[in-house]
């Protein structure tokens, strides 16, 4: 966890690096980073959020393939992933395996992993919700999953700044 103050203090490679931990494009760190300073976590998130939504679809696509599956192994993502899924990972075999099915069949048919913004959502839900999106055309899954990758990238700022708590 990082206060405004220190990141706004530390250098350039050090402030994407936290940045990086919230959304892997690089891109859309370097442009937060040389915004710097903020006034505000708010300032900070609003500019982050901003900031994405100006991403492209190759960044976006960065940001999204550095997400392991839901229960998978991974990097700095995963360690993210690991705390915002736990409640999910409570369930039974038989949902687990049928989260493992949903995922399988979700990359052949998108070619990329299921993304959720899965803090507080139990595996039932989360299971539900790839059941349900596997039904959806192209163009209306990049859009939600972008909205999802939204809501995750929210999250981990939230939760890197001290600030930024409620």
């Amino acid at each position: 966890m990082w206060t405004l103050g220190a990141f706004n203090a530390m250098d350039a490679a050090d402030a994407a690096r936290v940045l990086t931990a919230c959304c892997a494009s690089r891109a859309w760190a370097e442009k937060l980073v040389s915004g710097r300073p903020y006034a505000s976590t708010a300032a900070l998130k609003a500019a982050a959020l901003a900031g994405f939504d100006a991403l492209e679809a190759s960044e976006l696509a960065v940001a999204h393939a550095a997400h392991p599956k839901i229960g998978g192994p991974g990097g700095t993502e995963a360690t993210w992933s690991r705390d915002e899924q736990s409640r999910a990972m409570t369930a039974g075999e038989k949902v687990q395996a049928a989260l493992a099915e949903a995922n399988a069949a979700y990359e052949r048919r998108f070619g990329k992993v299921f993304l959720i913004c899965a803090t507080g959502l139990t595996g039932e839900q989360i299971l539900a919700e790839a059941q349900r999106r596997l039904g959806n055309d192209d163009a209306t899954e990049y859009a939600e999953s972008v909205a999802e990758l939204r809501k995750i990238v929210a999250l981990r700022l939230d939760k890197s700044f001290e600030e930024a708590r409620p």
